[in-house]
């Protein structure tokens, strides 16, 4: 997945993330600056998306990062946002077994955490992770230490962690984690090398075996190196999130696990840990559109501004 990902030191709005050799239903695409970016958000889709149909609509991930873009200028304070739509896995079709299996979760998981490796070494931009659907289990597969400030579940199957246990990194239940990240990057700030990064981004064409010297990962787990090019720590505990809309069929969904089938627990359930934000009557594809609380939640979620963000009232 490295080989699918080169992320450049300044990139245009909507430039294409795409090297020779990559499956044709995958697609990275950048929506804004990552060199001047305060903080960025990395989409991650569910089942049915396709490069075909990835700048559809608010539906899609390319809608959905110009979505959070627009709204990100309407209720910012000045943060300059960078948002990454990510169809790095092969996203199963919603009437499938593989969109009730977690085949592709576990592989899609493997790139992710490569992504946000990828991007902790060209900008010290908190990372927030918005994952929708089947793109929750990808995030919660991949997310155990990943130094990302925030990770939004919404409209998920179920997430494939033990009930009553939060995900490893994650604030365990009954203690909310710091609604203060470390403070976004500036050029000033950053060491030589880092500076060298952003001055001369490699080619967008790389070799297709290049992998920064420095980040060695093994699929099989990761942890975040001790330095790993970002000025100041990575988030030592995320922000977890969850929502579900009130007419998103994925309410009726067992959240269970049963052998191969299944993900497992609510991610809404108490036990879980996760700050559950206000999203509104949508359904299961509206969470980006325009005027949604929705999206107002997830692009503060995005900017983190977590005290601004709506909690969901009590069931």
């Amino acid at each position: 997945m490295l080989r699918m990902l080169t992320l450049a030191g300044s990139l245009a709005f909507g430039a294409v993330l795409a090297l020779p050799g990559q499956h044709s239903g995958r697609l990275v695409k950048v929506y804004g600056d990552l060199a001047t970016a305060d903080r960025v958000a990395i989409v991650v889709p569910g089942a049915d998306t396709t490069v075909a149909t990835f700048e559809a609509s608010t539906k899609r991930p390319g809608g959905a990062a110009r979505a959070l873009l627009a709204e990100a200028a309407k209720v910012g304070h000045g943060e300059r946002l960078a948002v990454i739509a990510w169809l790095g896995y092969d996203a199963p079709p919603t009437w499938s077994l593989g969109a009730i299996t977690d085949t592709a979760a576990v592989e899609g998981a493997k790139a992710l955490r490569r992504t946000v490796v990828e991007l902790h070494a060209r900008t010290s931009a908190p990372i927030a992770l918005l994952c929708h659907s089947y793109g929750s289990v990808v995030c919660a597969k991949a997310g155990t230490d990943l130094p990302v400030a925030d990770v939004a579940l919404f409209g998920s199957p179920g997430i494939d962690a033990p009930s009553g246990h939060a995900p490893s990194g994650h604030a365990p239940p009954g203690r909310a984690p710091s609604d203060h990240p470390p403070s976004s990057h500036a050029m000033s700030s950053r060491t030589p090398s880092e500076r060298a990064l952003s001055d001369h981004p490699p080619s967008d064409h790389p070799p297709s075996d290049w992998a920064p010297s420095d980040h060695h990962l093994s699929d099989a787990s990761y942890r975040p190196p001790s330095d790993h090019g970002v000025s100041g720590p990575a988030p030592s505990v995320t922000r977890v999130w969850a929502g579900v809309g009130g007419s998103d069929w994925i309410r009726f969904v067992p959240k269970v696990k049963l052998g191969p089938l299944g993900f497992g627990a609510d991610a809404l359930s108490p036990g879980y840990g996760a700050r559950v934000f206000e999203v509104g009557p949508g359904g299961h594809s509206d969470y980006f559109a325009p005027g949604t609380p929705s999206l107002r939640n997830l692009t503060l979620i995005a900017l983190g501004r977590p005290g601004d963000v709506t909690a969901a009232a009590p069931a």
